[in-house]
C-alpha cells in the first residue's frame, strides 16, 4: 500500500479510543491532525460555558459532526462516532449508533423506537451516511451493528439499504501482554487480587463490589483483596449515584480496610502493571458499550467477571471468565429506568459477584485455567496484524 494520509480530528489525537482504534495501526500511513468549523464552534462553546460558569451552550452534538469545506488535504478522514458533510472520502468507527446525536442516543437508551421522529439534524446526519463520500461505517461489535440495524429499520428504506451496505464489524486489536499464566497459591498473606479500573466507579459496579468485599473479606475473612483505580466520577445515568453515595465510598476508602487498595488515577503503563499482577479482572457494569479494560485484563492472562450487557458477551464468557446475567432488553441494555429497576439490577449484580467470588475462593485453580483461555482468545480474536489488514483494505477501498 502506498503512503496514505489519514485525517484525524486534531483535538482528539490523544483520546484513548482513537489511540486504540485509529492511530498508528498502519506503518505506511501518515496520520494528519485536521480541523473544521465544528471543532472551532465546540471550543468556543466550551470557553463560553467556562466564563459563564454553567453549560449554557451544549457541545455534545458538535463533537460528532465535521465540515472542513474540503480544505484538509488528506486521502481519507477517519472518525470515532463522527459524520462528515464534505466530499473527502471518510470512514467512521462507532460504539452504539450513527449518527451519534443526542436525540437518537436517548431513543436507543430508553428503547423508545416507536417514538422516533427524526429531526432536522438527524436527517442531515443520515444523508451524510448515505452520501458517496461515506465509504464505511465500522461497528466495534455485533451488538453495535444490531443497534444500527434497529435504528435504520425504523426509518424509511431510502436510508436503510444504502447505509447498511457500508456496515461492517471490526473488534479492536489488542497486543498480548504476557507469555503465559502461572499457577499461584493463595492465603491470607497472599490473597486473591481482584481489580476494577474505570472513572465511572458506580456505573461500573463499584458500589456492589464494596458491599461484597465488606461482607466476604471484612466479615467472613476471605483471602481476597480489591484493587480500584478510579476517580469516582459522578455520572448522570444508569446507576444515578448521588453525592451521598460518593461520600459513602470515600469514607470506606478513607478507613483503609485491609481488603482495599485504592488509586485515584494512574498512567496506563502503571495500570497494565497492576493488571499483570492481578488475578481476576472486574467489570460488573450497569452500562458499557464495549469494555476495553476487559481486553487489557485478558491480554495479561487475567480472567474477568463482567455482566452480560451490550457487547460484553462477545468478548467474555464462562470459558474465559465469568458472566453475571442481568435483566436487559433485546439489544443488551440493562433495565435501570426506574428506582425499582435500579434496585433489582444492583441486587442481581451483588448476588452474582458474591456467588462467583465464593466459587473462586473454593476452587482457585480455575483462575489460571480461565486466564490461559482468555490469553488465547486475545491471540486469535484481537490479533493486531489481522486488524491492520482489515483497516488497510477499508482505506484502499475508500480511495479507490
Amino acid at each position: 500500500m502506498q503512503k496514505v494520509k489519514i485525517g484525524v480530528l486534531a483535538y482528539r489525537m490523544d483520546f484513548y479510543t482513537n489511540l486504540r482504534i485509529i492511530l498508528n495501526q498502519l506503518p505506511e500511513a501518515e496520520y494528519v491532525p485536521v480541523r473544521d468549523i465544528f471543532s472551532y464552534r465546540r471550543a468556543l462553546a466550551l470557553k463560553l460555558n467556562q466564563v459563564i460558569g454553567k453549560p449554557l451552550f451544549p457541545t455534545f452534538d458538535l463533537n460528532n459532526q465535521f465540515e472542513d469545506f474540503d480544505l484538509n488535504r488528506v486521502d481519507v478522514l477517519h472518525f470515532s462516532n463522527g459524520v462528515s458533510y464534505g466530499k473527502t472520502p471518510w470512514v467512521s468507527h462507532f460504539e452504539t449508533i450513527l449518527p451519534r446525536f443526542s436525540e437518537l442516543l436517548n431513543v436507543a437508551k430508553d428503547q423508545q423506537w416507536q417514538n422516533l421522529q427524526p429531526g432536522r439534524l438527524t436527517l442531515k446526519g443520515l444523508e451524510a451516511l448515505r452520501s458517496s463520500s461515506c465509504k464505511q461505517i465500522i461497528a466495534w461489535s455485533e451488538n453495535a451493528a444490531n443497534i444500527q440495524r434497529k435504528l435504520l429499520s425504523e426509518i424509511s428504506s431510502e436510508f436503510c439499504e444504502p447505509i447498511l451496505a457500508k456496515l461492517c464489524v471490526l473488534h479492536p486489536a489488542q497486543d498480548v501482554l504476557v507469555g503465559h499464566v502461572p499457577s499461584r497459591e493463595y492465603d491470607q498473606e497472599h490473597p486473591i487480587r481482584f481489580i476494577l479500573v474505570g472513572a465511572g466507579f458506580f456505573r461500573k459496579g463499584g458500589r456492589e463490589l464494596f458491599r461484597t468485599f465488606q461482607k466476604l473479606a471484612g466479615e467472613e475473612g476471605f483471602p481476597i483483596r480489591l484493587v480500584v483505580v478510579s476517580s469516582l466520577r459522578l455520572e448522570p445515568y444508569a446507576a444515578q449515584e448521588t453525592e451521598e453515595d460518593l461520600n459513602w465510598a470515600r469514607q470506606i476508602i478513607a478507613s483503609k480496610p485491609k481488603w482495599l487498595e485504592y488509586y485515584e488515577e494512574l498512567p496506563n503503563s502503571e495500570v497494565l502493571d497492576l493488571l499483570k499482577n492481578a488475578d481476576v479482572g472486574l467489570l460488573p457494569t450497569w452500562a458499557d458499550t464495549y469494555g476495553l479494560s476487559v481486553l487489557e485484563a485478558q491480554a495479561c492472562g487475567c480472567p474477568v467477571i463482567t455482566t452480560d450487557v451490550r457487547a460484553l458477551p462477545e468478548i467474555n464468557n464462562n470459558r474465559v471468565g465469568w458472566l453475571i446475567r442481568v435483566p436487559k432488553d433485546e439489544l443488551g441494555e440493562a433495565f435501570y429506568g426506574t428506582g425499582e429497576d435500579r434496585q433489582r439490577l444492583s441486587q442481581e449484580i451483588q448476588n452474582g459477584l458474591e456467588s462467583i467470588i465464593r466459587s473462586i475462593v473454593a476452587e482457585p485453580a480455575m483462575i489460571a485455567l480461565k486466564g490461559q483461555a482468555a490469553l488465547e482468545r486475545i491471540r486469535t480474536e484481537h490479533n493486531p496484524h489481522d486488524y491492520a489488514e482489515r483497516l488497510r483494505q477499508i482505506y484502499l477501498d475508500a480511495v479507490a
